[in-house]
């Protein structure tokens, strides 16, 4: 439990000091993002060689996707993705309906006085497909950004530099429609 919580406040910690030791123009044209990613590139590629040290060889990249669904995310977030889908065609949805990085957000009075409400029209559920949260830059000045870019940066490169270091070249985007569950989708580049 401590190291979950650990993990979070550093997670956290992270993005305030990315956006606050940057410049505005920096922010608003997706460097912030970029740092952030990178970041979890980097960590996703260390993590990958030290779980498949003593593993045998993947036969495909189904079974590299299924690693990375069940042993990878157990060992980071304590948890297996709740939900794995593919087309068959490079396209896979890696869909978490408890994201612990999201789950303590989601929790929070300020969140639920600014979030969107979720709306039924004609009988069916509409949701909002771009959160924002604030970023406090200053104790006057305020930055809103996309939640899904701003706390799932990290994991989206986390993710992409595991399968880097498994020789999957992958493009990872994450979307959130209903906190705290969200959805990762990866495209293989094909090589």
């Amino acid at each position: 439990m401590a190291d979950e919580a650990l993990f979070q406040f550093l997670h956290n910690e992270v993005i305030q000091y990315i956006y606050k030791s940057s410049e505005h123009g920096e922010m608003e044209n997706g460097r912030c993002i970029t740092k952030l990613e990178n970041m979890g590139f980097r960590v996703g590629q260390g993590l990958i060689e030290r779980f498949t040290k003593d593993t045998a060889r993947f036969k495909d990249e189904l079974d590299v996707m299924k690693f990375i669904c069940k042993d990878f995310w157990t060992s980071v977030f304590k948890k297996q993705i709740d939900n794995l889908r593919t087309n068959h065609q490079g396209i896979y949805v890696l869909q978490d309906n408890k994201f612990r990085l999201l789950t303590q957000l989601s929790a929070g009075k300020q969140y639920l006085e600014h979030a969107p409400k979720v709306r039924k029209h004609n009988g069916e559920k509409l949701t909002c497909q771009a959160l924002f949260i604030p970023v406090q830059l200053s104790p006057h000045k305020w930055f809103s950004l996309p939640l899904s870019l701003q706390y799932l940066a990290f994991t989206c490169g986390l993710v992409r530099g595991g399968l880097s270091n498994l020789g999957v070249k992958s493009i990872v985007t994450a979307e959130v429609s209903v906190m705290p569950a969200c959805k990762f989708q990866v495209m293989i580049q094909k090589m």
